[in-house]
């Protein structure tokens, strides 16, 4: 199981990228806009509106067609976000569909996490695109980095180069001069990899299910509570109406 402790971060895992539990509900909200969307093959919204979107539809095809990233970009996504948030007793991005995810929202240009102060949508769509834009430079630079340090591009590289490349990009312990950039776009995809992973029915059991057991019954009317992983749910409450029935 990947904790999820109070503090925001976890040993062992790329950058700390656990969260706080409040911020599942933010996430939430942000990949919502993904959930209905039927070119995925991986990745799936943890509690869609309809019950048939909380699995892999039959019409989803058996390898996601990429909207934005070239194949090796989004090779490098994929690569980077399980580095991020690696299989270990719990399944880890790449099972999840994390970089799926994250070619969509990019793709859509939907800002995950961004500095500016986005009133409009106009703000969000130059929040989306100014993604694009540091998603394209950040992968070439970890490419140009690579051959730099270790003579071939990052995917051809060993785990334990990718690994330690990545390492003085998310620890302030190991940064390196004019790498800037570099440490820029890691904040970047991990903040991406971070809401598509725990946005997801793999991701919230990975945390013991905050989403289903403490989230889920803030949110009025779920449409599906025969769903098995919804049985510890309370029926959401009418204002104004006592429900007797759950009382012995």
């Amino acid at each position: 199981m990947k904790p999820l402790p109070e503090s925001g971060f976890s040993e062992g895992r790329l950058g700390g990228q656990g969260t706080e539990r409040r911020e599942i509900l933010r996430y939430i909200g942000i990949a919502a806009v993904a959930s209905s969307f039927p070119g995925f093959s991986r990745w799936v919204f943890a509690c869609p509106q309809h019950p048939s979107q909380a699995v892999p539809s039959q019409t989803h095809s058996d390898s996601y067609q990429p909207l934005f990233f070239s194949p090796r970009h989004y090779r490098m996504v994929e690569h980077i976000a399980e580095l991020i948030i690696p299989e270990d007793d719990t399944p880890g991005a790449t099972q999840a569909g994390v970089a799926e995810f994250i070619d969509f929202m990019v793709a859509n240009r939907v800002p995950v996490s961004t500095s500016r102060d986005i009133r409009s949508t106009e703000e969000t769509i130059a929040a989306g695109t100014d993604a694009q834009i540091r998603f394209i430079a950040g992968l070439d630079w970890i490419d140009a980095r690579s051959r730099s340090e270790f003579k071939q591009g990052f995917l051809d590289c060993t785990q334990d180069q990718q690994i330690g490349l990545l390492e003085t990009l998310a620890y302030k312990s190991k940064f390196k001069p004019t790498t800037e950039s570099g440490r820029s776009f890691f904040q970047l995809i991990r903040d991406y990899t971070v809401v598509g992973y725990y946005t997801t029915k793999i991701g919230l059991q990975s945390i013991g299910d905050p989403g289903l057991q403490v989230v889920w019954p803030k949110m009025p009317g779920c449409p599906h509570p025969e769903d098995p992983a919804h049985a510890s749910l309370r029926e959401p409450a009418i204002p104004g109406v006592s429900n007797h029935s759950n009382q012995s």
